[in-house]
């Protein structure tokens, strides 16, 4: 999804006079990371700026949703410049790829794709830097250093501040980035070192950062009504009211375009209403009378996936997605044979900001100011829709009010888009939550038929998985799949995974830590569930699981497990946990989990409570996680795998989209409860474990593991196994 950048000397770094004597240093890359072309270095965009007071901008070049990259990117640089931190000002870089190389955010890629080219980019301009120095004061460059934005020459004690040294340094041909001299980890000053988010200020005190805040000179509001059912059609609209309403101007249909199920695929119909104040628009639509074709979907609901998926279940699979071994000979001949039918219902991303876009459409021009994580997937949609070309369409990085994958698909994007054409100006789009529930990209839900054999010594020695979940023509739902790596697949050594398909109702999409913030709840529970029916401790029945340090798969097939990694995080977890040295209350237990997820090994071990009357109360988490050699900001990467363990815990303790007549019965908070303050983890206690492997990203991988790690809690309290999400307290009464 996200472009790896390749440096060169050509490509990379260009250096100029800013603005007011400054320095400015730019890259640029080709869309797919290659070195652009000479004719395509004459337009790039600044990446740093240094003016003559010394203050120094850097652009945060991908989508900023919470994460933090807006703030541990430009460390990058910082670090590799050698900058006076306090006087860093970040600003969002323009979207073009042709300029800056992928700008996404999703997969928790931003940190490793940008790690090493971003700390070239501030290397190559501390060089650049001591160059201008040494030339002044006319003494060799290696007797001069850098420190907080000054060039230092050290055998006199000379010093010029970088705000000095702009103007001059800017003559001063680029270097080789390939060549030029990183840090060694041990002098690092600002990576590593726990930074408070550049915006936060700024949301402290309610300014205008938000795609929301937008405003433009005789912008008009929309909404946007689409068929509750997906992809159902307009038969008939009366405009009447809604024309005759106060402050509205235009009403219209849209006709879709595409297959909106597809990632990035299309535009579902729908009837736009556009005003000159957001509640007007909104008040207004409520006087639609439509008359709805709902398609071939209404009659779907929950209840009827259940009964089908269990249907399907009790025959063979539709497709073998996975076998190693013989699991039906292993199952034959095992002492004991556990089963358990596992599942998970379809859930809504519900950020607190809900999905909106502002677009101007002037002389055959489109401009947009969108809070999106992939903006360029946005631009190529609209090129795809609506036939302009690309350079006629302007982006603007806006930053966004949460995002959690929902904001990976910008069909809001090119609803602003064609509303914008149709009213010939500027106009903002904004979803009620209503609309945003009933057309999300949902999580997709699944039902997993599991069989374990356990021999005689306790040992596992097989594992087999009908998977039930939605597809097309025999093709599975993109990120509704199982992937044949997932885990436990690696080390089992009798192994089945199958797979049949059914009909969805519904779009699914991309939810942090795809398709693993489900499955893992699914694996991890049952392999919990195997070691107790096995009389062994569960984090000692796993390790034996996971075996001895290895590595699986290979980079080629993109599905490297290092099982070393993953038993030195559960292995941390408990020592650090008290697993199993803690004498607890009655219906008070501890569970565990481990996963490896977008790149991150984690290990978790969660305490919880269970009242008489069913409540679960989450009392303290451990996690241990290993995302490699280098944590960029200490402080951001706590918030980061905290956030994930109470987004883990919320999500377990009472969320569900249950579907009835082809459409959502959630239609906002007060039926789809996100987690408040006294249900969160008054406790969670993070740990990294620094490994010498390239850094990973830390907006996902913390989550999975700590759904199971609940579930497994309750058991432990309780004695009682669920096997669905949520948590059904009734089920859990003493």
């Amino acid at each position: 999804m996200i472009e790896t950048p390749i440096l060169s000397r050509r490509n990379v770094l260009k250096t100029g006079a800013a603005a007011g004597g400054g320095l400015f240093l730019a890259w640029g890359l080709n869309a797919d990371g290659s070195a652009a072309a000479d004719a395509a270095v004459s337009e790039l965009n600044a990446y740093v700026t240094i003016a003559p007071n010394g203050v120094v901008t850097i652009l945060g070049k991908n989508p900023e949703m919470g994460q933090g990259v807006k703030t541990s990117l430009p460390m990058l640089i910082g670090e590799e410049l050698d900058v006076d931190w306090s006087r860093v000002v970040i600003e969002t870089a323009p979207v073009n790829q042709a300029r800056y190389g992928g700008q996404a955010a999703g997969a928790s890629t931003s940190t490793p794709s940008n790690f090493e080219p971003l700390r070239r980019v501030g290397a190559a301009g501390r060089q650049m830097l001591v160059e201008a120095a040494a030339t002044a004061w006319q003494v060799p460059a290696t007797e001069c250093a850098t420190s907080l934005s000054t060039v230092v020459h050290t055998p006199t004690g000379r010093k010029m501040t970088y705000g000095q040294l702009a103007a001059r340094a800017a003559a001063i041909p680029a270097p080789d980035v390939k060549t030029v001299t990183l840090k060694d980890p041990k002098d690092f000053k600002i990576i590593g070192k726990s930074v408070r988010g550049f915006d936060s200020p700024k949301i402290v005190k309610g300014e205008p950062i938000f795609g929301i805040d937008v405003d433009r000179p005789g912008m008009l509001y929309a909404t946007f009504t689409q068929c509750p059912v997906h992809g159902g059609k307009v038969k008939s609209v009366n405009f009447d009211a809604v024309l005759a309403a106060k402050g509205v101007k235009k009403a219209f249909v849209i006709e879709g375009q595409g297959d909106i199920k597809v990632f990035g695929g299309g535009l579902q119909t729908g009837i736009a209403v556009v005003g000159d104040s957001w509640w007007h628009v909104k008040e207004a639509t409520k006087l639609l009378k439509v008359d709805w074709d709902v398609g071939p979907f209404a009659d779907h609901s929950s209840a009827k996936y259940q009964a089908q998926a269990d249907a399907l279940a009790a025959g063979p699979g539709q497709s073998i997605i996975k076998k190693t071994g013989d699991a039906d000979a292993a199952l034959a001949g095992a002492a004991k044979v556990i089963e358990g039918a596992y599942s998970y219902p379809f859930l809504v991303h519900a950020p607190l900001e809900p999905m909106n876009c502002t677009a101007e459409f002037k002389d055959g021009k489109l401009e947009i100011w969108a809070p999106s994580q992939q903006p360029e997937g946005g631009r190529r949609s609209i090129v795809k829709i609506m036939g302009l070309k690309p350079e006629d369409i302007t982006i603007h990085m806006i930053r966004c009010g949460g995002g959690f994958g929902r904001r990976l698909n910008n069909d809001y994007m090119i609803q602003a888009a064609m509303i914008a054409r149709e009213i010939g100006g500027a106009v903002k789009l904004l979803n009620t939550r209503e609309e945003d529930f009933a057309h999300d990209y949902y999580r997709s839900a699944g039902w997993h038929y599991l069989k374990g054999g356990i021999d005689a010594q306790g040992k596992l020695v097989a594992w087999k998985n009908h998977f039930v979940s939605f597809g097309e023509g025999g093709t599975v739902l993109f990120t509704a799949e199982l992937k044949p790596s997932e885990p436990p697949a690696p080390v089992v050594e009798n192994f089945t995974l199958e797979q049949s398909l059914m009909d969805c109702a519904v779009a699914v999409g991309m939810m942090r830590a795809p398709v693993s913030n489900a499955v893992a709840f699914c694996s991890q529970s049952f392999l919990d569930e195997l070691a107790h029916a096995a009389g062994r401790d569960p984090i000692e029945f796993q390790l034996e699981v996971l075996g001895p340090p290895r590595v699986t798969g290979s980079a080629a097939t993109k599905d490297v497990y290092d099982i070393g990694r993953q038993r030195a995080v559960l292995e941390k977890v408990r020592d650090i946990s008290g697993w199993g040295k803690t004498t607890l209350p009655a219906r008070t237990g501890m569970g565990a989990a481990c996963y490896f997820s977008e790149n991150g090994y984690f290990g978790e071990v969660v305490r919880a409570s269970v009242s008489p009357s069913g409540q679960v109360k989450v009392e303290e988490v451990w996690v241990v996680g290993d995302i490699g050699r280098h944590i960029v900001n200490p402080t951001g990467a706590m918030t980061q795998v905290q956030g994930q363990i109470i987004d883990g815990v919320g999500q377990a303790l009472g969320l569900a989209i249950t579907i009835e007549d082809g459409k959502p019965v959630q239609t906002n908070f007060h039926q789809y409860p996100l987690i408040r303050m006294p249900a969160a983890p008054p406790v969670v206690h993070v740990t990294f474990t620094e490994t010498n492997n390239p850094p990973m990203g830390l907006g996902e991988p913390a989550l999975p593991a700590v759904i199971p790690a609940l579930y497994n809690a309750i058991f432990a309290a309780t004695g009682k196994r669920l096997r669905s999400l949520p948590i059904d307290a009734k089920q859990l009464r003493a």
